[in-house]
């Protein structure tokens, strides 16, 4: 056997360089909250529009954000998922009537 296979020994789950990374993963966890919470919202009642179009861009927003100052692979992969479900929470509230639906005439 060429290679020896090594335990992974460098620490946090996120932080493979085993430097911590606090506003990474701050990044990462806002991400993944907006874009859960907007996907969900949308796709559960049109009526919530209002949150889902918002929480999706704020999500869109700080993982944009989060991809450019991510440092590890696992950063990222976890960036994209958030981004992905809050883009499509997104484009989905501003079918149902976009970020100020009813609130302006």
């Amino acid at each position: 056997m060429a290679q020896a296979l090594r335990p992974n020994t460098a620490g946090g789950l996120l932080a493979t360089d085993g430097k911590p990374h606090p506003l990474q993963d701050a990044l990462l966890a806002v991400t993944l909250v907006l874009g859960v919470t907007s996907f969900i919202t949308a796709l559960v009642d049109e009526d919530l529009h209002l949150l889902s179009s918002w929480t999706g861009l704020v999500g869109i927003l700080t993982g944009a954000y989060g991809q450019w100052v991510s440092e590890t692979t696992r950063e990222r992969f976890g960036l994209i998922l958030g981004l992905g479900a809050a883009a499509v929470g997104f484009f989905l509230g501003m079918a149902h009537g976009g970020l100020f639906g009813g609130l302006i005439d």
